[in-house]
């Protein structure tokens, strides 16, 4: 990335956060701040910032701004604030588990630190939300480094979706894997879905890609099977906004179909995701509540009206791949491989935030 997804500027008292404003490209690269909890909540509904990893810094950086204002408050003042707090950034997305994972670390870190000045509280905040985005591009590296075996010189590789550098504070989850694979000097190719209907694949994955110097070819979503058919993909490498504990995954709406194409056609299909990802309160997909979105992005591409006016829409912004369909999900922990509960649950730690 030219400069990170989400940071942050200034003092914990009245710093604000940066984002790269993901609604603009390619046609245009915009740092925006933002400098108050509705704000933030504003950017991660409307797509401003998105991918599952930087919601969740996303909501912790939001977590900081919506106590900016809070003077000399008693601990009891103070944690029922933060909790009006995350639990409005909270309501913005709510399929991505990592918004709410990384949320649940602000509200923790307070209750660990109860009796100290609100100040205090305020930079310890703060010194978690940067934590978070710290340990996020450390995941990132290790997932690009666990995936990229799985990719061999001359591969073309599929993927779905962005989950890139603009997904995550760094280098992304899927595209980590083809990042690492290309610097390992290996000679690839990638195959990018446009990911109807907000064209994140068109938009992002692309324009990622260009930047890092991969062969990039795109196509629409439903040529996905046609591509496999003539031999042309190797593998597909997709990222996840929740894995339920079985090793369901949900992931932007068309990742399912693209996991039975490949099936169908024996071609390996690979999740990469941190663990905050992995949401073991959950048994299987079944249990993953599924983001609906606004019809008009549907209806309306690009400011101009698509379909007959008055249509009924229905617009999940996910959907979920059974586990049977996943070869391995890739981890910053390592590979989970086959993927069931017994596996997933021995890779990853005992968090009570999971």
């Amino acid at each position: 990335m030219p400069v990170p997804t989400i940071d942050w500027k200034g003092d914990a008292e009245t710093g604000v956060a940066e984002i790269v404003d993901q609604t603009l490209l390619p046609e245009a690269f915009k740092i925006v701040e933002i400098r108050t909890v509705e704000e933030m909540a504003d950017a991660i509904k409307g797509l401003r910032v998105r991918g599952a990893p930087a919601i969740g810094i996303a909501g912790a950086l939001g977590a900081v701004l919506g106590m900016q204002g809070v003077k000399d408050a008693g601990f009891d003042e103070f944690f029922a604030k933060l909790t009006d707090v995350t639990n409005h950034l909270a309501s913005a997305r709510p399929t991505a588990v990592n918004l709410f994972w990384a949320l649940e670390r602000m509200r923790r870190i307070a209750r660990d630190n109860e009796g100290k000045p609100t100040g205090q509280m305020k930079q310890i905040l703060l010194d978690e939300a940067l934590k978070i985005r710290d340990e996020d591009k450390r995941s990132c590296r290790d997932i690009g480094r666990h995936g990229a075996q799985f990719i061999k010189d001359g591969d073309t590789v599929l993927t779905h979706c962005n989950a890139g550098g603009l997904a995550t504070a760094d280098y992304g989850t899927a595209l980590a894997v083809i990042f690492r694979a290309h610097e390992d000097g290996k000679r690839i190719s990638v195959y990018a879905d446009e990911t109807r209907p907000l064209l994140q694949g068109a938009r992002l994955t692309t324009w990622e890609m260009k930047t890092a110097g991969i062969d990039v070819t795109l196509i629409c979503d439903n040529m996905a099977g046609y591509v496999m058919k003539q031999g042309r993909i190797n593998l597909v490498v997709v990222g996840a906004d929740r894995i339920a504990a079985n090793g369901d995954a949900a992931n932007k709406i068309g990742t399912y179909s693209v996991a039975v194409l490949a099936k169908e056609h024996g071609v390996p299909f690979y999740v990469a995701a941190p663990s905050s990802t992995f949401d073991l309160s959950m048994t299987s997909g079944d249990e993953i509540p599924i983001e609906e979105r606004d019809g008009r992005e549907i209806s309306h591409s690009f400011g101009r009206r698509i379909a007959p006016d008055g249509v009924k829409i229905y617009n999940p912004a996910f959907d979920v791949t059974p586990a049977e369909y996943i070869s391995a999900v890739i981890t910053e922990r390592g590979v989970i491989k086959p993927v069931n509960e017994e596996n997933i649950r021995s890779l990853l730690p005992n968090d009570k935030t999971r």
